[in-house]
């Protein structure tokens, strides 16, 4: 989608929101909040721009040979490229690596193809919208709605089922979803998506299969997930294969195809679709294929991989769900920890303590020793607390080793190597749904079951 433009506007709104409502609580009056969108699409596209000038002149200094156009296999060791000045240029290659990502997903749905952008369409707005349809489930829908609920738009979350981001730990998801509810999002649950699109009096109206209509909309973002760049790129001319029923692109735990010179990372192979790790395992990659002997079995840690979505408040996550820590380790080797509170930064506002906005956290823990194998935090400064954590849980921290840090106060992240310690008891819940990341490196040590 972008991760870097995303970023940017997630900041913008931030700002309108800090000067609506929090610079107030602060002392500095009514700030003006006006907010003008043209001025930052053209400040945040001349950086993107310059940020692509930077890595196209690394390569060029790294000496690596560049063709802009679309390329498609014609045997294992030959690709056939079709350049953007309309010609054709065909390269072989002793080893090849598919990295082409992925691509937004669009639903059938009567006149929903010509009536809707993606996120793609949403870097290309030079307007914010009045109202917007934000229609998915995942992280990329709930990026977006906020951002432009955020920024002052009317915005309406469309989700298929009761709620979105249904992957994560329920506990994440269910704060969200109030945080989302508060902050005036409009949730439009169970539809099971979106059945047609008219245009009327220019503006789009939107039906749901579930009958719910949605009147009066100037955007409808369509964001129900993501499908692999695979489609175009004639995997059968060189034999090979998709995953089962699938259309992500088949590979080991070191990258490699069924083909013996051809190897595959990122998006296309649908795992921890997330742009550091497809910059990890192409490194990984790398190093083994041209490091020598020493480095003949480098390749990707997928276990315990933090990441962190960009909604209002930001989640951050590292390893399992509690609901798979359960299926995994079973809940009898489980103990969880939760804590919500409000953050220092709305300590001054004056509001009842129970409309202050809340930081969830959230630590699961799995055996004898407690080895944390879930992290989950929801709040202000989730994104940014989180790679400290990540970098603990690879190295197979505990709940001891957290209690032992000494935290930094007053911070949010001293909560989570403190929680428990104050009398704090532990929680228990959940049934079993995929995980947000892998399993972790280092097994806990389970109880015996003699």
């Amino acid at each position: 989608m972008g991760c870097v433009p995303k970023k940017l506007m997630f900041l913008a709104s931030n700002m309108r929101e800090t000067l609506l409502h929090e610079c107030p609580q602060y002392g500095f009056g009514s700030p003006n909040a006006d907010f003008d969108w043209a001025t930052v699409k053209k400040k945040r596209d001349a950086y993107i721009l310059k940020l692509n000038g930077i890595y196209e002149n690394g390569l060029k200094n790294a000496g690596v040979a560049m063709f802009e156009g679309w390329g498609s296999f014609v045997d294992p060791h030959t690709i056939a490229i079709k350049m953007t000045d309309g010609s054709t240029k065909t390269v072989t290659a002793d080893k090849i690596v598919v990295a082409t990502g992925g691509k937004p997903m669009i639903p059938d749905g009567e006149g929903v193809a010509e009536n809707i952008i993606t996120s793609d369409g949403f870097f290309e707005l030079d307007s914010l919208p009045g109202k917007a349809v934000v229609v998915g489930a995942g992280y990329i829908a709930v990026e977006l709605a906020g951002v432009l609920n955020g920024l002052g738009t009317d915005t309406h979350l469309v989700v298929r089922k009761q709620k979105a981001l249904r992957e994560f730990d329920p506990d994440v998801s269910d704060f969200l979803d109030a945080e989302y509810l508060r902050s005036g999002i409009k949730i439009h649950r169970n539809t099971n998506g979106v059945a047609k699109i008219e245009v009327v009096n220019g503006k789009k109206k939107v039906t749901m299969h579930n009958g719910e209509v949605i009147e009066g909309a100037d955007i409808v973002l369509m964001a129900p997930g993501r499908v692999p760049m695979v489609d175009e790129l004639n995997l059968d001319k060189a034999g090979v294969k998709l995953m089962e029923g699938k259309h992500y692109i088949a590979v080991d735990d070191f990258q490699c195809t069924n083909v013996d010179n051809i190897f595959a990372l990122g998006d296309v192979c649908g795992k921890v679709e997330l742009t550091p790790m497809a910059i990890a395992a192409g490194r990984r990659l790398s190093d083994r294929l041209f490091g020598g002997p020493e480095l003949a079995n480098a390749k990707a840690g997928y276990d315990n991989v933090p990441t962190v979505v960009f909604s209002h408040p930001p989640i951050g996550g590292c390893g399992l769900t509690e609901p798979h820590a359960i299926s995994k380790y079973g809940e009898e080797n489980l103990k969880v920890y939760k804590s919500t509170f409000a953050n220092l930064f709305y300590g001054l506002f004056d509001v009842p303590a129970d409309e202050k906005p809340k930081t969830f956290m959230k630590v699961i823990c799995a055996g004898e020793d407690e080895q944390v194998v879930g992290l989950h935090v929801v709040g202000m400064g989730a994104d940014e607390m989180m790679q400290g954590f990540g970098v603990a849980m690879k190295m197979g921290c505990t709940k001891a080793d957290l209690d032992s840090c000494v935290a930094i106060h007053p911070t949010a992240s001293e909560e989570l190597v403190t929680m428990g310690t104050w009398g704090t008891s532990p929680q228990y819940s959940g049934a079993a749904v995929p995980p947000l990341m892998g399993a972790p490196i280092k097994e806990p040590k389970l109880k015996s079951k003699m």
